[in-house]
């Protein structure tokens, strides 16, 4: 009972980040039909702004920078970046992001040089549940992380600016026939998905309090694999997805025999999801407009 209890928890709160990521690369995908895989590197990001304020200031203060910078970061490279590139073919926005992605590693390495950084957010201690001792930071977690998703549900269904994300992810051209400005509802995505991305460091950090220039490539990989998983440009699916792969992951890692192939078996529920349900558990199969 001891072990199923500490695997459940460490599950849900490895899923609850890798859902937290996905859902910026689907609600991205989902309103302006690009993956942006310079996402995983907006955590690296946080990370680093975190790591930075900590020398003289207090978590709370480091957080929110970290928030605030990564958000200002995602509207920055979609109007640099991205913006110029509206109307061009996919294959040369995803080389872009890909550039991006490389471009915020390569300044980090030279800002802070290639080693690791330690980094303490806050020492939450640990408690006894059941007779398991369990990581206060994973309960804080997965706790965190309902709360993001909950209120992310709300805002996306009862506010305007969520409705006009629902009507840009269903038809563009309908809802700029009805006054809803695109560029701005996807520059609002952005900076919604960085924030996200940011929240994601943080927790991270939680649970292996050092930084790098590649602190986000694994993690941004994994959870693209869950938003895939779930339905690309599904917000329920990303979830559902990242959940799934932080089970999948968690138990792989208790089973000495497979722990080595952990990666590997991840990435073939990806292939095996694709040939068997391409568009995910969750996602839509979309009619495109010749």
């Amino acid at each position: 009972m001891e072990l199923v209890l500490s695997i459940i928890i460490n599950s849900l709160s490895l899923g609850g980040i890798y859902a937290m990521i996905a859902l910026g690369y689907t609600m991205v995908y989902g309103i302006a039909k690009m993956l942006n895989f310079a996402h995983g590197d907006i955590i690296m990001v946080g990370g680093y702004v975190i790591y930075s304020f900590m020398a003289f200031s207090n978590p709370i203060v480091a957080i929110i920078a970290a928030v605030v910078f990564c958000m200002i970061l995602g509207i920055t490279v979609e109007k640099v970046a991205y913006k110029p590139l509206r109307g061009a073919s996919p294959l040369a926005v995803l080389i872009t992001a890909i550039g991006v992605s490389y471009l915020l590693q390569s300044l980090a390495q030279i800002i802070f040089g290639s080693a690791s950084k330690m980094v303490t957010v806050y020492d939450f201690g640990s408690i006894t549940v059941m007779g398991v001792n369990l990581k206060m930071s994973s309960l804080v977690t997965l706790g965190m992380t309902i709360i993001v998703m909950v209120a992310l549900t709300l805002f996306v269904k009862y506010t305007a600016i969520g409705r006009a994300m629902i009507a840009v992810s269903e038809d563009r051209g309908a809802a700029q026939l009805m006054g809803i400005n695109i560029n701005s509802i996807i520059t609002i995505t952005f900076a919604i998905g960085s924030a996200l991305a940011a929240l994601a460091g943080l927790f991270y950090l939680l649970e292996a309090p050092s930084v790098s220039s590649t602190l986000g490539a694994m993690p941004g990989i994994k959870a693209f694999t869950a938003a895939v998983i779930g339905g690309i440009g599904s917000i329920p699916g990303a979830m559902l997805g990242g959940l799934l792969l932080g089970i999948v992951e968690t138990l792989s890692y208790k089973i000495t025999v497979i722990a080595p192939y952990t990666e590997a078996i991840e990435f073939s529920i990806l292939i095996i999801i694709l040939l068997v349900r391409p568009t995910g558990f969750l996602g839509k199969k979309r009619r495109e407009k010749v």
